[in-house]
């Protein structure tokens, strides 16, 4: 199958890159320059460039830029207050609007002709998934020791062992509802959107999907760190 005709893929052949024509690409330079990763980078690119360009040095008297940089950047320690505490917002904040901001612009940016959102591949949703799976049962060990063991044995002994299993499957069960949730409902939009634009582009017939998809950019970039966060919180509280 051919490759999608994307903004990125005009700027590699320009630079003599290899432009694949998989998903993932076949030689290591290939795997380098598929989508999901240069859209990565572009991604990775906006958020050190903007905030740079719009809020400028930090004064006394904030102009527009540095109020709204201030708003989100409260509003998300506020968030994760309300969920993890004080002191375990702090230890997670970096990590967890990281991701909260980078899903929001990789989402939105396939909405852009000619570009695609980096989410609607799984590398990157289980990627993601896989950092707070691993980080959740960190904490939990790091704050309760061996006793962690007890958030997987249920509130009664007699129901331990059946409990266990339950918990350690739906555990595992995180990996997958966590990053598919976000790549499906991201690469559904991305097919609706092309499929749309290919039978009515020179209409307005995509304009309410594409302020659906607005939407449905944030919901999910929203979804996925407060379940993130959850989880988190769940690891590092006492097991009941």
């Amino acid at each position: 199958m051919e490759h999608p005709i994307l903004f990125i893929n005009v700027i590699l052949q320009y630079l003599g890159l290899p432009v694949p024509h998989t998903v993932t690409g076949h030689t290591l330079l290939e795997k380098l320059c598929a989508p999901y990763m240069t859209y990565t980078w572009l991604v990775m690119a906006f958020w050190i460039i903007v905030p740079r360009l719009t809020m400028g040095k930090l004064e006394i008297i904030p102009g527009k830029g540095q109020n709204f940089w201030e708003v989100l950047i409260g509003g998300l320690m506020d968030f994760f207050e309300e969920n993890l505490g004080r002191d375990g917002a702090r230890m997670l904040y970096p990590m967890m609007a990281t991701f909260f901001l980078y899903i929001v612009v990789a989402n939105m940016i396939g909405l852009i002709p000619g570009f695609m959102s980096p989410t609607s591949n799984l590398n990157i949703t289980l990627g993601m998934t896989l950092i707070v799976w691993v980080t959740h049962h960190i904490l939990g060990f790091r704050y309760h020791g061996i006793k962690y063991y007890k958030h997987f044995m249920g509130p009664l002994p007699v129901m331990a062992p059946f409990m266990f299993i339950l918990e350690v499957i739906s555990n595992f069960a995180r990996l997958l509802s966590l990053s598919m949730r976000l790549f499906g409902n991201i690469l559904a939009k991305e097919i609706l959107l092309a499929v749309l634009f290919m039978l009515a582009g020179a209409y307005f017939a995509p304009l309410p999907i594409l302020c659906l998809g607005v939407l449905v950019s944030l919901i999910q970039a929203v979804v996925f760190t407060l379940l993130s966060v959850l989880y988190c919180a769940q690891a590092m509280e006492h097991a009941h």
